[in-house]
């Protein structure tokens, strides 16, 4: 049977996962098994703070919609509450961009709902 040296693709692995982890700090860049971890984590914090973000903007939205929504003489829970009421189906993400940059758009909206 014949020999079968598998240092190429070895090789090639090492280098693919080093060209990944270039700009990582200390030897997270230069050692292979150093920067395997290191990529690793990182793809496990990007797949977190995927998800997270989504969530952070959510909250982002619901202050600037609380903000507004106060000037208007309404808390941010009976405005959402008023309009499921009414039937207003405007997304959270649309209500804070409204606030932010047709105040006059959303406080029709909430005298509408009011």
């Amino acid at each position: 049977m014949v020999r079968v040296k598998r240092g190429l693709m070895t090789k090639k692995r090492h280098k693919k996962l080093l060209k990944a982890t270039k700009g990582y700090r200390l030897l997270n860049s230069r050692v292979f098994s150093r920067a395997k971890n290191a990529w690793m984590k990182a793809g496990l914090n990007s797949y977190i703070w995927r998800k997270r973000k989504k969530r952070d903007f959510r909250r982002l939205w619901t202050v600037r919609i609380n903000i507004a929504a106060r000037e208007n003489g309404l808390s941010y829970s009976k405005l959402i509450g008023a309009m499921y009421l009414k039937k207003v189906t405007l997304n959270r993400k649309v209500l804070s961009n409204l606030a932010i940059t047709n105040p006059q758009v959303f406080s029709n909206i909430v005298t509408f709902v009011k």
